[in-house]
């Protein structure tokens, strides 16, 4: 891999990474709006609220992410009549698979908080709903948004997988690259310096959040 490889190319890479990041920040943002849904539907004590969201969770995660991104990318156009951009579709996808592990993820923040919180302001005239806006689920969050940062770094790897429904995502890029170099290597060696880079960028930025929130923390 020499100097003039790159400079021939590396607006290929640029262009790729620059997609990946775009579709796993809104595919974050999205999971973690609709994972907020889910995990109070599965902490109701309603079988009818609690079973969908148990069910959907369930099903997602027992199922390669591949499987729905074909699911959403066939059969939500023909389903809505609706002919969505590809990256849409795979925006959706993306945020629906990370919406049942961001579900668990809250859920458990949730239910790490010492339940006398909630007993206390209902004590207090509160309402359910009103306590877990503003006392259970601003604290819960703080508990798991190192773990939020993990997904992240999760889905960042997990949707090179989109590039098989034509995303122009790095890994798309990269086989690109193969395909009009004839070097098979180097460009899939390029991608994957750049998923590192940027996997180990966010894990330190996640790991020195973890610490900050430790230290704040005054039962630590």
């Amino acid at each position: 891999m020499d100097i003039e490889f790159l400079a021939k190319y590396y607006k290929f890479f640029i262009s790729g990474t620059g997609i990946t990041l775009f579709l796993s920040f809104f595919g974050v943002i999205f999971g973690v709006v609709i994972g907020v849904f889910l995990a109070l539907m599965k902490l109701s004590e309603k079988p009818l609220i609690r079973m969908p969201a148990t069910a959907y969770i369930e099903v997602v995660r027992g199922t390669p992410l591949l499987v729905q991104l074909f699911l959403i990318y066939i059969g939500l156009p023909k389903a809505t009549g609706i002919a969505f951009p590809d990256l849409s579709l795979a925006i959706i996808a993306v945020s629906l698979n990370s919406a049942a592990y961001v579900a668990e993820i809250i859920r458990a923040g949730i239910q790490s908080i010492d339940k006398g919180q909630m007993e206390a302001a209902r004590s207090l005239g509160m309402t359910h709903s009103v306590t877990m806006r503003y006392i259970i689920i601003p604290q819960a969050f703080k508990n798991i948004l190192p773990a939020l940062g993990n997904e992240f770094i999760v889905l960042v790897k997990e949707s090179a997988i989109v590039s098989v429904i034509g995303i122009h995502d790095l890994m798309y890029k990269a086989d690109t690259v193969r395909g009009i170099s004839y070097k098979p290597f180097a460009p899939l060696l390029i991608a994957a310096v750049i998923y590192f880079s940027i996997t180990f960028t966010l894990s330190k930025l996640v790991g020195n959040l973890e610490r900050r929130l430790s230290a704040g923390d005054p039962r630590k």
